[in-house]
């Protein structure tokens, strides 16, 4: 495990997935390193469908991923700086295989066209990707020991994923995908020719609105969860600070299927410092 890996996954991580990059820089130490080396793979494998042309190269990227993380990798996967950074940091903090591997599998679900049936579907996705970021972060700041958050990563990586398919939505319909609970839109009347045509309707709107609550009370629930930890963990969910304000900005007056609006770098930054600051 070199040095150099590390910073390879920082450069990749900050080029992927922004928003997460900024959110390590309230860390430190090699738990930081850890942190960054576990979001780098994630941008990978959330990323491996936009590499793609079809659904076979993708299973295959993420079959190569599965083999690497249960030690099963063909060639010297150590190779891959990215790799080479995740096995370094699985090592050290005793980050379990089994817990990769089905954040790999939630991912195939990706490579596909079928929209997300209903709010279970979605919540059960959440809760083997983003959710168990959270988890895993939080047990890096541990020391590698098993640590019991509560409801925080499960609240969070819900909330997380909601504003980040809310924010996406006009991207994916663009590409004939629905991330989002089908069954909401479902009963407000949406069809999924409105959807993928681009067309705003009193219905899209009103579903977009439901998931927006339900994305506000996850935040709100995260919130509450997140207050109770120690101290030496709550760094690893500083990123609700950057969520809440984008949730803010889902209200702002827009088409439906527009780019959803952001804050500079720099504000999202004084956000996580300012929140780390003040839940020390």
């Amino acid at each position: 495990m070199a040095v150099e890996s590390f910073a390879h996954a920082a450069a990749d991580l900050r080029a992927n997935d922004r928003d997460r990059y900024l959110a390590t820089l309230v860390l430190s130490g090699a738990g930081r390193d850890a942190i960054t080396a576990l979001y780098a793979f994630n941008a990978d494998v959330a990323s491996v469908r936009d590499r793609v042309s079809n659904p076979a190269p993708g299973e295959i990227r993420l079959q190569w991923w599965a083999d690497a993380v249960g030690g099963q990798g063909h060639g010297d996967v150590r190779q891959n700086p990215v790799a080479d950074a995740l096995l370094g940091t699985m090592e050290r903090y005793r980050i379990p295989a089994g817990t990769l591997q089905r954040l790999i599998a939630a991912r195939r679900f990706d490579l596909y066209d079928d929209p997300m049936p209903d709010l279970e579907s979605f919540e059960g996705y959440a809760g083997e990707t983003a959710s168990t970021l959270y988890q895993l972060a939080a047990m890096v700041l541990n020391e590698g020991e098993p640590v019991e958050t509560g409801d925080a990563a499960g609240h969070l990586g819900v909330a997380h994923a909601m504003v980040g398919h809310l924010r996406a939505f006009g991207y994916t319909a663009s590409q004939g995908r629905i991330m989002l609970p089908w069954s909401i839109f479902a009963a407000n009347g949406v069809t999924e020719r409105e959807i993928f045509s681009g067309q705003e309707s009193e219905g899209v709107i009103e579903a977009l609105g439901q998931i927006t609550e339900l994305a506000t009370g996850h935040l709100a629930k995260a919130d509450a969860a997140i207050s109770a930890l120690p101290g030496r963990l709550k760094p690893a969910f500083a990123a609700i600070a950057v969520l809440k304000a984008q949730l803010a900005l889902l209200d702002t007056p827009r088409n439906a299927f527009a780019s959803a609006p952001d804050e500079a770098d720099w504000r999202k930054i004084t956000r996580l410092v300012w929140w780390s600051l003040r839940n020390r």
